[in-house]
């Protein structure tokens, strides 16, 4: 059942533009998406956004970050009013660097108010999403240290909760937007969860350096590298057998996907290409390799076969990595 309410164009316009200030990458690939699709996923990574703003305040203490985190989930599932979290938020967060993300937050009501224009069943996918998201996040904020996450169990638990469920979440929107997608993908959920832990494994190995100086790791304890490029080439697979199930008549979908999937392939054979980094820039991609993706996205997406020959022609370091 579709929201009776509409979207008021200063709305949608804010959402735009901050999405433009907040990620280069997403303001790039969720225009691919059909409009109904770009608002509520475009307003979904606004909302995790601001959970991530709150992870990422290198000066508040853990249990400052989870009363916070509670706060807004609060708001989001309507049970407390949204300045309850805006006020706290913005006083805890006085000493934060970014601006543009203090302005998100300052304008969790309009994003809010975009998210409650969005169908019933993409309102619930949203919340659930919102939901295991935050309360995951709080529940790793007393467990960051320096050595790293318990083991292999612990990672894939933490990237269940801030990308895995994103998987699971596109899926519920796409299924609940293409009744075609909604069979293909029966049975076959865990591709969907694959894949946001695709894309969270390439940052978590992209941004280890900085993470290290500011003495925290992501990483599971006693698994080497080698190891971990090894399970996310594998979790590459899946993505790439998760994007084929998207329809081709959905092209903007398949686009959408495609392109963070091929962006976490080329960063992460950047990666198993060296034997170590001392800076996320040292493996970031350049702007022309990924406008020059971007483009060729385009046409590739409407060919499995293309599709498959990229994956096979950019992953070699990674292939190597998992079969030495």
């Amino acid at each position: 059942m579709e929201s009776s309410l509409t979207t008021p164009n200063s709305d949608l316009a804010y959402q735009k533009a901050i999405l433009g200030s907040v990620s280069r990458t997403f303001a790039l690939t969720i225009p691919l998406l059909p409009a109904a699709i770009e608002k509520v996923v475009g307003n979904t990574y606004l909302l995790c956004r601001i959970v991530d703003t709150i992870e990422d305040a290198a000066d508040l203490s853990p249990q400052t970050k989870q009363n916070l985190s509670a706060l807004f989930l609060q708001a989001v599932l309507e049970k407390a009013p949204v300045e309850s979290f805006v006020g706290p938020c913005l006083d805890a967060l006085k000493n934060y660097g970014n601006q543009d993300e203090l302005d998100l937050i300052a304008n969790t009501p309009t994003v809010l108010r975009i998210l409650h224009t969005c169908s019933h069943s993409d309102q619930q996918a949203v919340s659930r999403c919102v939901s295991i998201m935050s309360e995951g996040m709080s529940h790793f904020h007393g467990k960051q240290s320096n050595d790293g996450l318990k083991d292999l169990g612990e990672f894939e638990e933490y990237c269940y909760v801030v990308a895995g469920v994103v998987g699971e979440l596109l899926t519920s929107i796409f299924s609940n937007h293409s009744s075609t997608f909604a069979h293909q993908i029966q049975n076959k959920q865990s591709l969907a969860i694959a894949f946001g832990q695709a894309l969270q494994m390439t940052n978590i190995l992209k941004d280890s350096p900085e993470d290290r100086a500011r003495g925290v790791s992501w990483k599971p304890a006693n698994i080497s590298q080698t190891q971990l490029l090894s399970i996310a080439y594998e979790k590459l697979q899946d993505s790439l057998d998760y994007i084929l199930l998207i329809p081709k008549e959905d092209l903007g979908m398949r686009r959408f996907c495609f392109l963070a999937f091929g962006l976490a392939v080329m960063t992460l054979s950047k990666i198993a290409g060296r034997a170590q980094f001392s800076h996320k820039d040292e493996v970031k991609l350049s702007r022309s390799t990924v406008m020059a993706f971007y483009g060729f996205t385009k046409f590739a997406v409407k060919s499995d076969a293309l599709m498959k020959t990229f994956f096979y022609l950019c992953s070699g370091a990674l292939r190597n990595k998992a079969n030495p």
